[in-house]
């Protein structure tokens, strides 16, 4: 069953890239008295994603620290290794943006959001949302219909949703 507004997450372990090398980051413990945005979409370096839903919140986020956002976090079902790269080579790691592994897909499957498209390559993959989270809680939650689209799950959408 997806995540609706009103849920708490699952407490899932995703892997962020650090200088020392992957690192284990709990989800509860990273939630827990924050208001965090948390946006998924189906993969690093793939076309949307890198030129739509990743840019979009590299352009929002001093309005996401006007609003009170405490992190806001790009989910993919990828490794860390490519996380981290992608975080560098989209600028977003710079403007202070969180990428996180979801690499076995725990956390997309925990919350509903996976999909697969065979024939692309695309196995449980995440579908394309973006969150706002308030310690833990679910409070608004933008999900496109098709993973190619970027409109209800854009920064701009949801920082004018705050």
């Amino acid at each position: 069953m997806a995540i609706s507004k009103g849920d708490k997450l699952p407490d899932t372990t995703l892997v962020e890239m650090t200088a020392e090398g992957p690192k284990p980051v709990a989800l509860a413990d990273k939630l827990a008295g924050r208001k965090v945005v948390i946006f998924g979409l189906p993969g690093a370096y793939t076309g949307t994603c890198s030129t739509a839903h990743v840019p979009s919140f590299v352009r929002t986020k001093s309005g996401f620290d006007a609003k009170g956002v405490d992190e806001v976090i790009c989910v993919s079902v990828n490794d860390p290794f490519v996380m981290g790269a992608w975080g560098e080579a989209t600028g977003a790691t710079e403007a202070g943006l969180t990428f996180l592994g979801d690499p076995t897909a725990e956390f997309t499957k925990a919350i509903g959001m996976e999909f697969s498209a065979p024939p692309v390559g695309l196995i449980d993959r995440s579908k394309r949302y973006s969150m706002l989270i308030d310690d833990g809680v679910v409070t608004i939650l933008n999900e496109e219909g098709n993973p190619g689209e970027c409109e209800i799950s854009a920064g701009e959408t949801l920082l004018d949703a705050i």
